[in-house]
């Protein structure tokens, strides 16, 4: 069996999350996602807007999903997590800035050197982004503090 780990934010799940997915399960037979901690969303991107509880019970719910868990917070080494997801294969997003170089280095050195690193493609969409999703939304409703619609 192949295991298969994918890690990101998944902060307003989109069609481009799910092309991820979708990629990083066909290089195996089973996917564990590591959805990032709420801490690290902070230092890195910006104050999540779902919680990593929520971000995780949504991406164990896709499909393609086997196991989906919270990261570890900042400050913990971060190749530690794979001794708990012991993959066979690291699969990284078309967006994700990771540089491969550095993260096959960082494998190597703390013995994970038989752990395969790849990049999926990405989705052609003009909406496979958050922030693209984000824009489009500002862009339909430019004047609107609440969108729309006066309630949900």
């Amino acid at each position: 069996m192949v295991r298969v780990m994918a890690v990101g934010v998944f902060d307003l799940l989109h069609a481009g999350h799910l092309h991820y997915l979708e990629q990083a399960k066909s290089l195996g037979n089973e996917l564990v996602v590591v959805v990032a901690h709420d801490d690290t969303v902070r230092s890195q991107k910006h104050e999540p807007v779902t919680s990593q509880e929520l971000r995780c019970r949504m991406v164990e719910g896709l499909k393609p999903v086997d196991e989906a868990i919270v990261g570890n917070s900042p400050g913990t080494p971060i190749f530690d997590i794979l001794n708990i997801v012991k993959p066979d294969v690291i699969a990284l997003g078309y967006d994700q800035k990771h540089s491969i170089d550095s993260i096959r280095s960082g494998l190597d050195k703390h013995g994970f050197s038989d752990v395969k690193l790849t990049r999926v493609e990405g989705l052609s969409d003009d909406l496979d982004g958050t922030r693209k999703i984000i824009a489009r939304i500002l862009d339909l409703w430019p004047n609107s503090e609440g969108g729309p619609y006066e309630e949900d």
